[in-house]
């Protein structure tokens, strides 16, 4: 009877410490003076990316929030349709998200929302969903 007890705790022990990981921070530091993203798991960083940000005429909010929606293949309804692929939401319609037009990122080139190249958006989510979007937090800062 012991040896079943003990059998069914290291079970239970293991089920939950796997539990513990996938609901491990995430956090997406974004540098807008540097125009990167710097992603952290658990304090340890596992990404550096370059990112475009709100251009000239239009401000990137800075701040701290936490992943609200994602959307695989969302189009945007205020900019003509224009696409808005492994967009992770964090405030109203302010997304991170991929573009494709990689050339521009390291600076300023977006109507606000944070743009990673689509292999890096792409990874981050993946990352995202499997942490949990509640577990996910964008951190913005000058």
């Amino acid at each position: 009877m012991r040896s079943v007890l003990a059998t069914a705790v290291a079970f239970l022990l293991v089920l939950f410490q796997t539990e513990t990981v996938l609901a491990a921070n995430l956090v997406a530091q974004v540098n807008l003076s540097s125009q990167t993203m710097t992603v952290t798991q658990n304090g340890v960083v596992k990404h550096r990316w370059r990112v475009s940000t709100g251009r000239k005429g239009y401000t990137t909010p800075t701040g701290s929030w936490s992943a609200k929606w994602a959307s695989r293949n969302h189009r945007s309804r205020k900019y003509n349709n224009a696409p808005m692929p492994y967009a992770i939401f964090f405030k109203g319609g302010y997304a991170v998200h991929a573009t494709y037009e990689t050339r521009r990122l390291g600076r300023p080139a977006s109507h606000g929302c944070v743009r990673l190249s689509p292999n890096d958006a792409a990874t981050f989510y993946q990352l995202a969903n499997r942490h949990g979007l509640p577990n996910t937090r964008i951190v913005i800062t000058r």
